[in-house]
């Protein structure tokens, strides 16, 4: 099977972009290894909240520029995001559950990058994508005026011995 998204290469800069945004096309062990000293030099607590923050600024960035370029809107952005996500390679995402005006969902992540990379490893190894959901919702809410603002966490991992990974977002505690 060959990817299933655009890609388009400027033959001047050699940048890689889908859909208009650019992109970095680089090995999974790279990635992975980079993930783990960044995590081991600064602690799994301090390096996770970093990249919440980062990946739900992304994740809400993306959202508003996907919306725009594929003319979509509400949950369908959200839902476009995970396909996307699956795409790439970061795994399986299936969106189980959503009602965006109560801030809540359910995302199934199968085969996840993590996991495969780290087959030796336990515990939960996929918290970099809570912030990504976090940040997708926290979009999809804004279009409508929302003020409630979103929170995920990775409920369960593959890493742990399940089936497969889970994550829940739901409206953080005023």
């Amino acid at each position: 099977m060959n990817p299933q998204l655009p890609i388009d290469v400027n033959e001047q800069t050699g940048v890689w972009s889908t859909d208009g945004l650019p992109m970095l096309y680089v090995p999974r062990h790279f990635f992975i290894n980079n993930h783990l000293a960044a995590e081991r030099a600064l602690g799994r607590d301090t390096y996770a909240r970093i990249l919440y923050d980062a990946g739900h600024q992304s994740a809400y960035y993306w959202c508003d520029k996907e919306s725009q370029e594929h003319r979509l809107a509400g949950l369908a952005v959200y839902e476009h995001y995970l396909m996307r996500l699956s795409q790439r390679g970061w795994g399986l995402f299936r969106l189980t559950d959503a009602d965006p005006a109560a801030m809540t969902a359910r995302i199934e992540l199968r085969h996840s990058a993590f996991v495969l990379a780290q087959p030796q490893a336990s515990g939960k190894l996929c918290h970099m994508f809570s912030g990504w959901f976090a940040g997708a919702m926290d979009w999809v809410a804004d279009q409508h005026g929302g003020v409630t603002r979103a929170q995920c966490v990775e409920s369960r991992c593959a890493g742990e011995g399940h089936a497969h990974c889970e994550f829940t977002v739901r409206p953080v505690a005023a």
